[in-house]
C-alpha cells in the first residue's frame, strides 16, 4: 500500500472512531450575538474599553509584534513593566512571561525536571501539566484528586533526591479548589517543591484577586504559574518565584527561549487589566454575586450541580448523547455552554461546563436557567 494511502486510512479510522463515540469537536464562531456561558472571561475585562484602548496604544508605541524572542531583541520595556507588576501582585521576587499557559507549564517542568526527578500530580491536573511532566522525562505519579493522604503515601515511598508536587489551583473542569495548605505542608515534610497552576484562580479568588495561593509565600509555594487569558481578559501566561528559579527557567525552558515574545500590545492591555483588578474590587464582587445567584436558583430547580464555588459550574449529565442534546438545545436559544466529554473528563463524567462572568446580569442567568429547565422538561416528556 502506498504511504499516502496508509496515512489516509489511519486518519479516516481515527475520525470514524471519534464520530462514533460522539466526541467529535467543532469550532464555533462566536459572534457575541448570544449569551456566552462557555468562555473564561470571568471579570469581563476582554470587553472593557480601557483594556482595548491600552492594547491599541501599545501597538502604536511598540509595534504589532515583538519581532523576536525575549532573549534576542523581543523583550521590550512594556514586558519588563508587566513582569514587575505580576511579581508584586503575587508576592514573588520575580515573574517571567510566556506566550501561552500551555507553553509555561511545558517550559517550567522541562526546565526543572529530568529522569532523576519524581513528579507527583493530582489526577485531574490540566493536560499541559501532564504533558510537561512527560516532556521532562521525569518519573511521574498521580495521586487521587485532592487526596492528601494518597500524596503522603506516594511521597513517603519515593527515594528520589528531587521531588516536585504539582497541582492546579482551581480545577478547570470541576471548579473545585486545591487544598494549598495541605499540599504545602506535605511537600515541606518530604523536602519537595510545590508548583501551583492558578490559571482559574488569579483575578477571582484571594486578596486583591491574587488567587488561591494568596497568603502563601515562595517558601511554601515556590513555583506559581498563572495565565492572562482568563480573568485578566487578554492572552499569555507567567511563572513567578524567587530570582534563582526565574533565572533558571529563563536559561533552560525551551518553550521560552525558542519562541517569539508576547506581542507588546498584549502586554500593555494586560498591565491595564491588572491595574483594574487591583483597584476595582466591584468586578470580583459582582462575579461572586452571580455565582451565588446561579447556585441558589439551580439548586431550587434540582439541577445536578457539583460543590464548586468558583465561576466554573459543571452540570454532571453522565453520558455524551445527553450532554450534546442539552448543549444543542441551549444553542438554539442563543446560549452557548461547553459540552465536555471524554477524553477531557473521565468516561461517564460528561457535563455541561457553565462559566459565569461579572458581565452577566441576573436576567442573563435567568435565561440560562429557563433553557436548562426546558431541557429537563423535554427529557421528562420524552424519556429515553
Amino acid at each position: 500500500m502506498p504511504v499516502s494511502e496508509a496515512w489516509q486510512e489511519r486518519l479516516a479510522s481515527a475520525r470514524e472512531q471519534r464520530f462514533n463515540e460522539q466526541r467529535w469537536r467543532h469550532r464555533l464562531v462566536n459572534t457575541h450575538s448570544g449569551l456566552d456561558f462557555a468562555g473564561n472571561d470571568y471579570l469581563g475585562l476582554a470587553q472593557d474599553p480601557r483594556v482595548q484602548a491600552a492594547q491599541e496604544e501599545g501597538a502604536r508605541c511598540f509595534g504589532a509584534g515583538a519581532g523576536a524572542s525575549h532573549l534576542v531583541s523581543g523583550h521590550l520595556a512594556i514586558h519588563d513593566a508587566l513582569e514587575d507588576a505580576l511579581a508584586r501582585w503575587t508576592g514573588r521576587e520575580r515573574a517571567l512571561l510566556f506566550s501561552t499557559g500551555y507553553m509555561a507549564n511545558l517550559g517550567v517542568l522541562q526546565a526543572l525536571a529530568d529522569p532523576r526527578t519524581a513528579i507527583f500530580q493530582d489526577r485531574l491536573n490540566h493536560a499541559s501539566l501532564l504533558d510537561g511532566a512527560a516532556l521532562s522525562g521525569a518519573r511521574s505519579r498521580r495521586f487521587h484528586h485532592r487526596d492528601s493522604a494518597d500524596l503522603e503515601r506516594l511521597l513517603s515511598r519515593s527515594a528520589a533526591t528531587h521531588k516536585l508536587v504539582v497541582s492546579d489551583g482551581v480545577f478547570s473542569m470541576d471548579g473545585d479548589v486545591a487544598d494549598i495548605a495541605a499540599l504545602a505542608h506535605i511537600s515541606q515534610q518530604h523536602n519537595a517543591w510545590l508548583m501551583i497552576d492558578d490559571a482559574h484562580g488569579l483575578g477571582v479568588l484571594g486578596d486583591n484577586g491574587s488567587g488561591c495561593v494568596a497568603g502563601f509565600d515562595s517558601q511554601r509555594v515556590p513555583i506559581l504559574v498563572g495565565t492572562l487569558g482568563k480573568a485578566l481578559g487578554t492572552a499569555g501566561a507567567f511563572v513567578a518565584g524567587d530570582a534563582a528559579l526565574i533565572e533558571h527557567i529563563t536559561q533552560f525552558a525551551r518553550s521560552y527561549i525558542y519562541t517569539t515574545a508576547q506581542p507588546p500590545s498584549i502586554a500593555a492591555s494586560t498591565l491595564e487589566a491588572l491595574m483594574i483588578v487591583q483597584r476595582e474590587p466591584e468586578h470580583r464582587q459582582r462575579l461572586h454575586h452571580n455565582i451565588r445567584y446561579f447556585r441558589q436558583q439551580a439548586q431550587a430547580l434540582g439541577l445536578p450541580l457539583t460543590e464548586s464555588l468558583t465561576p466554573i459550574q459543571p452540570l454532571l449529565l453522565s453520558n455524551e448523547p445527553r450532554t450534546l442534546a442539552w448543549a444543542n438545545q441551549l444553542a438554539e436559544q442563543g446560549i452557548q455552554v461547553g459540552a465536555i466529554r471524554p477524553p477531557t473528563v473521565p468516561k461517564g463524567a460528561a457535563r455541561l461546563r457553565i462559566t459565569l462572568s461579572a458581565r452577566h446580569t441576573c436576567h442573563d442567568i435567568d435565561r440560562l436557567l429557563e433553557g436548562l429547565c426546558a431541557c429537563l422538561r423535554e427529557e421528562a416528556a420524552c424519556p429515553a
